[in-house]
């Protein structure tokens, strides 16, 4: 997008994706990380632990879910790979050891299972609980 307006500093860019406050908090972000070392894809695809993140992270992203799952789209519309990769490593840390009740409750989940077919499904998926 920026290549295409040349050197032509006077145009806005339309982000119909990404609303005031979360471009805001995207800039915050990205002025937090400006002198973070570049890393490689293969780099990033090995250091994929939820536990890796650091306190201005951590604080940055402790934020309502609606808002979380705002960063995490507007992270994906405008590239941002290591600003999406921390906002899917909290949703996967708010995810750690919850029960599937849990889960549904912290995610506003309905159930929509009848409890036969919730039985079925816990039936055919025991061989992955831990126990």
């Amino acid at each position: 997008m920026l290549e295409d307006l040349g050197d032509n500093d006077d145009i806005a860019i339309p982000l119909p994706n990404v609303s005031a406050p979360i471009l805001t908090k995207v800039i915050d972000y990205a002025t937090q990380h400006k002198d973070d070392p570049l890393v490689s894809a293969e780099e990033a695809n090995a250091k994929q632990s939820s536990d890796d993140i650091t306190e201005w992270d951590k604080e940055f992203m402790n934020v309502d879910q609606g808002t979380l799952f705002e960063l995490i789209l507007a992270a994906n519309y405008l590239d941002i790979r290591n600003l999406l990769d921390l906002g899917c490593k909290t949703v996967a840390n708010m995810m750690k050891n919850k029960t599937v009740e849990e889960l549904r409750k912290t995610f506003n989940v309905p159930n929509d299972f009848t409890p036969e077919e919730e039985e079925q499904v816990r039936r055919e998926n025991e061989w992955c609980e831990d126990h």
